[in-house]
């Protein structure tokens, strides 16, 4: 089973079809998406890449790690799984004011 990675600092053109690519010296790359805000329309300045084996995970996590793409070098590492924790941040109780 493969491994979905993060990869940030990604410049504001990189696409898709960029990360796709990149990756793919890796080995088989099962999906790649840059985040898209939805308000802006814009890169989010990251996205993730979904490796078909754990071998061509690490693989992009050693070799990608650090590389330019675009002018700017990226950072790979392990997805962290997602929270059920949907507050998004912030001050502790700073909704609550009124």
């Amino acid at each position: 089973m493969g491994r979905r990675l993060y990869v940030g600092n990604l410049a504001w053109t990189v696409t898709d079809q960029d990360l796709h690519d990149a990756f793919s010296e890796a080995g088989t790359v099962d999906s790649a998406q840059v985040i898209i805000d939805r308000a802006t329309n814009r890169s989010r300045g990251f996205g993730f890449v979904e490796m078909a084996s754990d071998d061509a995970a690490e693989s992009a996590i050693k070799n990608l790690n650090g590389r330019e793409i675009k002018g700017r070098p990226i950072r790979v590492n392990e997805a962290q799984a997602r929270s059920n924790d949907r507050s998004g941040g912030g001050r502790p109780g700073a909704r609550d004011r009124s």
